[in-house]
């Protein structure tokens, strides 16, 4: 069953005199996809502490400088599924293991040696120094370069200090900076919730508007096909104009020049007659001026010389310029062109110009059968049905209702986790700080003892008369070497075991997930199943050689872009199957019923050709118009008179030639002016006629060839063009389901769902993992294992120094031959009792303290 229309309504002048609807534009505006504002800035910026966090990276990336293991974790994750079966592999994997960790282990190692020998180490030095060794022994050698020995090692323990102090400044740091980020987790947890309420909120509002803008699209295709006529009618038209356009224009030129034709003639005879009858009155007019001027001049003032010379010469003047006043063209020998005008007259009582405008697009009769099945409300509504089946298909409501769901019971468990996050972090605080005041209570003495070790010394005291500031000082240093022998190995085993934690996250987590490493060696082929190449999509929709990766998946939804596209849900929801594109079946058009020009517009041209333009004798019309209306210019005859006239004594005579000379003006104003007039009018219309006239009959032959041409063109050659331009419009009519179709896959793909809270949950996780806990907890480590390795120095220079400050329980003695080398004196020199040598004869003194005895007497002493 079939439907034809026939467009009689709706027409177009091939010619381009009427004018036809517009084209609705071919890009169709479907407006903006509505869309939230996600409110999570997955951004951190750790301030001026990133300079700490940098020089942790910098030391790992030293102890660590191998890139990440892909093969070995990869090989772990097999070996965990079971594909690594045979003890070579095994032992394999694991030699690989320990040689990227080979870094760590040594450090490892390190701290593992340090908190073992520490303490026993501590405990042999204790005992030895309860010996008197060790430095316990409470007597000191006199040197000469004791001074600088004391400044040297007092300096070098106040740097050692100073390197402490910036360790555990640089761990206290990193604990509060941990304190402090702890508490933005709440508001990135909850940002990033209210994001996923967003995304689930818009999600079925930015899709209910694709399946409303199928009305824009629907729109257009109605329009299209309910002005078929003007639409591909005019297409047809603006290729069939460049032949048929110029011809036809050619035909209303000739048109127009007859009718210029008929004017001119006509403007011919009318001039020729009005010339004809003005010459005879203008010849008359003026025998009479110069009759009544030459019997003015027979008055007797003008022969009276010898009175009046002067006048007498004007009269003879004037009446020897008399001839010039007369007529000059005479037009009465004219022909009239009556004959000619009679045939144009015929000739244009048929309008040409009428004939060629009835040509128009009803005159194509183009018919246009549509099946019943494609017919414009059954296409556009069954495609709209296909849109609404695909909403149903895609059960986007009720996906996200249980998502909705999720997210509000993860939403709240998350938050009945916050006091015991507090909690933790707070038991945690307080260990760090515990650990941070062990080496502030080592600082403590160190500091302390200097300061009353450098305040108290007195240059002039002997060992066993220093004062009681001098001797705290020496003290407090010592207590601070009892303090690092009992904290330093519980340091150091804490150290070591954050090094191993949060060392092998950064290296093996967050470096690898910023270079994207981690997510190479996640979507290895077959790494989950043997079976599968990607585990996503294999996982999701049976189908493993989808390009789908966690990293495409990551990157995607960072971009912000939708779901759709993310997860490849074309794969199971494909929106081109559920739209059907068949719009037209046939458009059949028959152009041999168009006629450009009749046979009585062919004749109305062959007539025009032979009416008769060349048989006037154009020259003698010419040269009768170049003559001019009189032999002199009766206007300037008349001013030169009146100027002679003016010479003359006042008389009857003067009175007389100034009456003539107002007739002379009168004539020039009433008869001369309207005969130029129809002079110049017959001088315009006959140089027309000449060009016209010229080769008219061959200028008549090209017009009816070009529409002859132009004729053979639609009736014969304009099928090809037919056919492509109902193509095109066939094409113009499926691209609007195209455009909306590619506009929906489009938004779809960009717009609608966009992911972008999905891969901010995962750099929230990277944030507050590597971020937040693992940079700090580095930088902890960092701080406070730089400490507590200085304090190995620090007990080294603060035994040695503590000697400098302590009072001592013997001196040394000397001879009085030695007096005035080492700045202290025997109770025999000086005579002043020694409370130390009164109950020791000094003659002992050797044998009781063997290393007291007189220093020796070497060049180096």
């Amino acid at each position: 069953m079939t439907l034809q229309t026939d467009m009689k309504d709706n027409e177009i002048r091939i010619c381009g005199c009427c004018l036809r609807p517009p084209l609705p534009a071919g890009g169709l505006d479907f407006g903006y996809v509505p869309a939230g504002v996600y409110e999570t800035l997955a951004h951190y910026e750790p301030g001026p502490i990133g300079i700490l966090f940098h020089m942790v990276h910098t030391f790992l990336y030293v102890v660590q400088p191998n890139a990440f293991p892909q093969d070995l974790v990869v090989k772990l994750a097999k070996d965990k599924f079971g594909a690594i079966q045979t003890e070579y592999q095994k032992v394999s994997v694991g030699l690989f293991a320990i040689y990227y960790e080979i870094g760590f282990l040594v450090c490892a190692a390190v701290g593992l040696l340090f908190t073992v020998l520490m303490p026993i180490v501590g405990l042999f030095f204790c005992m030895c120094r309860c010996c008197d060794n060790c430095g316990g022994e409470m007597h000191q050698r006199q040197r000469k370069n004791a001074d600088c020995r004391r400044g040297l090692l007092g300096t070098l323990l106040f740097s050692t200090s100073l390197v402490i102090t910036i360790g555990v400044l640089c761990a206290y740091a990193a604990n509060q900076n941990l304190s402090s980020q702890v508490k933005n987790i709440r508001r990135l947890v909850n940002t990033n919730m209210r994001d996923l309420h967003t995304f689930v909120n818009d999600t079925p509002m930015q899709i209910d508007y694709l399946i409303s803008q199928y009305a824009t699209a629907k729109k257009k295709v109605i329009y299209d096909l309910n002005h078929i006529g003007p639409l591909l009618g005019g297409r047809i038209h603006d290729q069939l104009d460049k032949e048929v356009h110029p011809a036809l224009d050619r035909v209303l030129n000739m048109a127009g020049a007859m009718r210029e034709t008929k004017e001119a003639l006509e403007n011919v005879s009318v001039s020729l007659e009005v010339l004809q009858e003005g010459t005879g009155k203008l010849n008359f007019n003026l025998s009479l001026v110069r009759t009544s001027i030459n019997r003015t001049l027979n008055d007797p003032g003008c022969h009276d010389e010898e009175s009046d010379a002067t006048t007498a010469q004007l009269c003879r003047n004037i009446r020897q310029s008399l001839s010039q006043l007369q007529i000059s063209a005479n037009f009465t020998r004219l022909p009239r062109v009556n004959a000619q005008l009679e045939k144009m007259n015929d000739i244009v009582k048929t309008d040409l110009s009428t004939i060629v405008q009835k040509v128009s697009v009803n005159d194509l009769r183009t018919d246009t059968v549509w099946d019943v099945n494609t017919y414009p409300d059954n296409l556009v509504d069954g495609i709209g049905n296909n849109i609404s089946s695909f909403s149903k298909a895609f059960p986007v409501q009720s996906c996200l209702s249980n998502f909705t769901i999720f997210i509000s019971h993860a939403h709240a468990k998350i938050e009945d986790y916050y006091p015991e996050i507090d909690q933790l972090d707070f038991y945690r605080w307080i260990g760090c700080i515990a650990l941070c005041c062990m080496v502030v209570l080592i600082l403590a003495f160190n500091y302390l003892g200097l300061l009353c070790g450098t305040l108290g010394y007195d240059k002039h005291a002997s060992p066993t008369t220093r004062g009681c500031i001098s001797n705290t000082g020496g003290t407090m240093l010592m207590a601070g070497v009892g303090f690092s022998f009992i904290f330093s190995w519980v340091l150091m085993g804490v150290v070591t075991v954050l090094f191993l934690a949060g060392g092998n996250i950064e290296k093996l987590v967050c470096e690898p997930f910023h270079s994207k490493d981690l997510f190479k060696a996640l979507d290895t082929p077959y790494l989950v199943n043997p079976e599968w190449k990607n585990f996503i999509p294999g996982y999701m929709y049976n189908d493993s050689d989808l390009e789908l990766t966690a990293e495409s998946l990551y990157s995607t939804c960072k971009e912000n872009k939708g779901i759709y596209l993310a997860m490849r849900l074309d794969k199971v929801f494909n929106i081109s199957s559920f739209l059907n594109t068949t719009v037209l079946d046939s458009v059949k058009i028959d152009l041999r019923g168009i006629i450009l020009l009749e046979a009585e517009g062919k004749q109305n041209l062959l007539d025009f050709s032979e009416v008769g333009l060349s048989e006037i004798n154009y020259a003698d019309y010419l040269e009768e118009v170049n003559k001019g209306m009189t032999v002199v210019d009766v206007l300037a005859f008349a001013r030169e008179l009146e100027a002679q006239t003016d010479l003359m004594p006042r008389g009857p005579l003067q009175s007389a030639l100034k009456g003539h000379i107002g007739t002379l003006r009168q004539i020039h104003s009433q008869q001369i002016t309207s005969m130029e007039q129809s002079m110049s009018a017959l001088n315009q219309s006959m140089r027309f006629l000449e060009r016209t006239a010229s080769d008219l009959p061959n200028k008549v032959l090209a017009v009816l060839d070009a529409i002859e041409a132009a004729q053979y063109l639609i009736s014969h050659n304009a099928t090809n063009i037919i056919n492509r331009e109902t193509g095109k419009y066939t094409v113009t009519i499926v691209g609007y389901f195209r455009q909306y179709i590619e506009w929906v896959k489009t938004s779809l793909a960009l717009e609608v769902a966009p992911c972008k809270p999905f891969s901010n949950m995962v750099d929230t996780v990277d944030i507050m993992t590597c971020s937040f806990l693992v940079d700090s907890m580095n930088t902890f480590w960092m701080g406070l294992g730089c400490s507590t390795l200085f304090l190995l120095p620090s007990i080294i220079l603060a035994v040695k120094l503590a000697k400098y400050y302590r009072r001592m329980d013997t001196e040394d003695v000397y001879d009085d031959m030695e007096i005035g080398n080492n700045g202290y004196h025997s109770e025999r020199s000086q005579g002043i009792p020694n409370p130390m040598m009164t109950s020791i004869p000094t003659y002992d003194t050797v044998n009781r303290f063997p290393r007291a005895s007189a220093p020796p007497r070497h060049i180096d002493w």
